[in-house]
């Protein structure tokens, strides 16, 4: 990597002068091409997503995702990858740049040689589900776009060895599976301007997964989400012409080229239906006013852009949290408003284990990354807690609707095993129709909880979620989003508890067990994360308008408060600590349950009482990880520790991948590259440094370090926004949307 490589925003002067743009600051530039996919930069419009890179030889190459390409497997897939030869080909040592730039939503490649000025702008259209290459130069030149496919007939699938099950995660590893082969992708006839593709599934692992999870009773009762969903696109250009199959050639050079690439996934009754409607949407996007819809795409990246920002500058550590920031925030504007929640290994932008090897092997699949298509929840969550704060709430819907869409499916699988009525639970790793993953359920398990003990009892989930949800109403006040969403999901959740643990002590209270905390101690009596969790959430489900719930709502959930444990509490060594259980064993993973009563649980922190029991009990964990979905850096923010906080994040944010050239391609600690998780701790760890609330409170630089200069915009409850500017340790402005809520502001720094 060159030092032109690095992200500009690396450079900003030590105070916020007005003449330095953050935001432009940090567009990542390079100059020089890349030799795989590894250097690749990513680029999307929410749903449809483009890893592209410029080759030693000239190639422009895009690898296309989209947030909903399912196979039949469960795998989040590619669409395909494109390759485009230019004629001349592209310069690529003196006068290559190219450039990410985020205020506009687009890559710009710029190429100079003595006889060939070249501008390539490519784009993910923010309006329509067409990718945009429009290419300019000050001679004519020509173009072949290679349409590349690597689910093949000849592909196996063999689910004894380790790489096929840990990309897909449907099976265990044992050979008790036959041997089977990919579905191959088509080539449809895209007449004689159009290159056509698409992979159809034709088979589905759903009715293995209800056999094997002893749900066949359910058989027909609920649709199969994965047959016959079909995913792929057409390539067209103005100007251009088939030459094959697989190839589009521009007809003549010309001075300018441009192609589209038109993206679809959809369930459809046949093929056919499938290419009439992507035809239909190919026409329309081709009918439209290219300039147009340019200009409407920038239009939403800027007013994405100024609803929320944090610049910080200061210091070398403050400028590398601004970059992290602004790239995370860009990566997952790219994935966030499509068909499927974002993946947290790897999202849509992952590449091949190993870039350059054939891609019909493990180790150069496109498709492959650990722990398969499935949803983790504990590190799926981390994407979603800072899109609030940051204003950006279109990308949470996903998200919720994938537990709406699953909602009926869970009450009746949770009816089948324990006979519970409107009680619903989900599980920690699940496929996106919400039931438990095949691979952690176990084969031949009868038992209704999953044979992995990391996530037997794992149900502090499903309490999580409601916080978020809770979040979510406190901040848009939004009673059809409580109707519809957070109600309909919290109820049966928090039901099923209730259900679950039918004990209780002398004093009436309920006695969690069995149980386990978290991941880490897999046999537990009275998890802090399950109390806390309760704690926390049934009295704001009380406070809800009284036209949102009802009676027996309030009733049965006033009587669990009632009979919810104390939170495990103990002296440790002459310390009173906060505790993962009241008593607990056999510790396996790397989490610290205790401190979930102050993240996500808020029941202590910044303006709580027993901050110290908090502090104490941070400074007493036992596990201490900065990297991936580990959130240290959250839950010292949220007991008010600046330097801590602040030492944390830029650590974080410095953390790149050396294997990856685009900054925010961040490593391979627990999940895939680009680890989602990790980029999303530095977004909610800022934001808590410089803003929490508790009620109608908001508290002003809780956590933050006074040698950071910042300006900041963000989100806060009651459709509040708070923008502001610190400089040397003094507040040179402070703006509070609406006005009236300026009065419930504390500013934490005069304290």
């Amino acid at each position: 990597m060159t030092c032109a490589a690095l992200v500009a925003c690396i450079a900003l002067p030590t105070a916020l002068a007005a003449d330095a743009d953050p935001l432009d600051a940090c567009n990542v530039v390079w100059d020089s091409p890349s030799k795989d996919s590894s250097g690749s930069m990513p680029l999307g419009n929410g749903d449809i997503g483009v890893n592209a890179w410029v080759e030693p030889n000239g190639d422009l190459v895009l690898l296309v995702s989209k947030a909903d390409a399912w196979d039949e497997k469960c795998c989040l897939c590619k669409i395909g990858r494109v390759r485009m030869k230019f004629d001349p080909p592209l310069a690529v040592t003196q006068g290559f740049r190219q450039e990410l730039k985020l205020r506009e939503g687009a890559i710009l490649i710029q190429s100079a040689s003595s006889n060939q000025q070249s501008t390539i702008r490519l784009w993910v259209d923010a309006n329509q589900p067409v990718i945009h290459v429009e290419g300019d130069g000050s001679q004519p030149f020509g173009v072949t776009a290679r349409v590349e496919i690597w689910r093949t007939p000849q592909r196996r699938f063999d689910p004894a060895k380790w790489c096929e099950w840990a990309g897909c995660w449907n099976t265990n590893g044992k050979p008790d599976s036959t041997p089977d082969y990919v579905i191959n992708d088509t080539v449809a006839d895209g007449g004689k301007d159009r290159v056509v593709w698409y992979h159809r599934n034709t088979q589905s692992v759903y009715d293995r997964v209800l056999k094997a999870e002893q749900l066949e009773a359910l058989h027909g009762k609920f649709a199969d989400s994965l047959l016959n969903h079909t995913f792929g696109a057409s390539l067209r250009g103005d100007g251009f012409v088939t030459d094959g199959p697989q190839v589009l050639k521009s007809l003549a050079p010309a001075k300018r080229q441009t192609l589209a690439i038109t993206v679809l996934a959809a369930m459809t009754d046949s093929p056919q239906a499938w290419l009439t409607r992507l035809e239909q949407m190919d026409s329309r996007a081709a009918k439209l006013d290219l300039t147009k819809a340019r200009l409407a795409h920038e239009s939403w990246w800027r007013d994405f852009w100024t609803r929320s920002w944090i610049h910080l500058a200061g210091t070398p550590e403050a400028q590398t949290v601004t970059r992290g920031y602004i790239l995370q925030r860009f990566m997952s504007a790219c994935a966030g408003r499509g068909g499927s929640p974002i993946k947290f290994n790897g999202s849509i932008f992952n590449v091949e284990a190993k870039p350059g090897a054939s891609p019909e092997t493990e180790e150069g699949d496109p498709d492959w990354r650990v722990w398969g298509g499935n949803y983790w929840f504990q590190n799926t969550r981390l994407i979603y807690w800072p899109m609030l704060a940051a204003g950006d709430l279109e990308m949470m819907e996903p998200f919720f609707k994938m537990y709406r869409d699953g909602l009926a499916l869970s009450k009746a699988r949770i009816e089948t095993y324990y006979r519970f009525k409107d009680a619903a639970m989900f599980p920690e790793t699940m496929y996106f129709w919400g039931l438990p993953n095949l691979a952690d359920y176990g084969y031949g398990n009868t038992a209704p909880e999953p044979t992995n003990s990391y996530i037997t009892r794992y149900w502090s989930g499903a309490l999580e979620l409601t916080a978020i949800m809770l979040d979510h109403y406190d901040f848009t006040q939004d009673q059809d989003f409580a109707r519809t969403t957070l109600l309909p999901l919290a109820d049966p959740l928090i039901a099923f508890l209730d259900d679950y643990w039918q004990k209780r002590d002398a004093n009436g209270k309920i006695i969690m067990d069995p149980a386990q905390s978290l991941e880490t101690y897999h046999s537990a009596v009275n998890p802090l994360p399950e109390i806390a969790g309760l704690r926390y959430l049934l009295p704001r489900l009380l406070a809800l308008p009284p036209n949102l719930t009802t009676e027996a709502q309030r009733s049965r959930w006033t009587r669990i408060l009632r009979e919810v444990p104390p939170v495990p509490v103990a002296d440790v060594n002459g310390v009173k600590l906060l505790r993962p259980a009241d008593s607990f064993l056999d510790r396996r993973n790397s989490e610290n349950p205790e401190l979930y009563g102050i993240f996500p649980y808020r029941l202590y922190g910044v303006g709580r009482p027993d901050l110290a029991l908090a502090r104490a009990t941070y400074e007493k964990r036992i596990n201490r990880t900065n990297k991936g979905w580990c959130q240290d850096s959250i839950q010292a923010a949220c007991r008010g520790l600046r330097d801590e906080a602040g030492r944390l994040v830029a650590a974080r944010a410095a953390d790149i991948n050396p294997s990856a050239r685009f900054p925010a391609m961040w490593p391979f600690f627990h999940d895939w590259v680009p680890e989602q998780d990790h980029g999303a701790n530095i977004q909610t760890t800022l934001q808590c440094m410089l803003l929490q609330a508790d009620g109608k409170k908001l508290y002003l630089f809780p956590a933050w370090p006074t040698t950071w200069n910042v300006s900041f915009k963000l989100h806060a409850p009651y459709n509040t926004t708070v923008e502001g500017e610190l400089r040397d340790g003094k507040v040179v402005s402070l703006k509070v949307t609406p006005e009236s809520r300026k009065a419930d502001v504390i500013n934490m720094l005069d304290q």
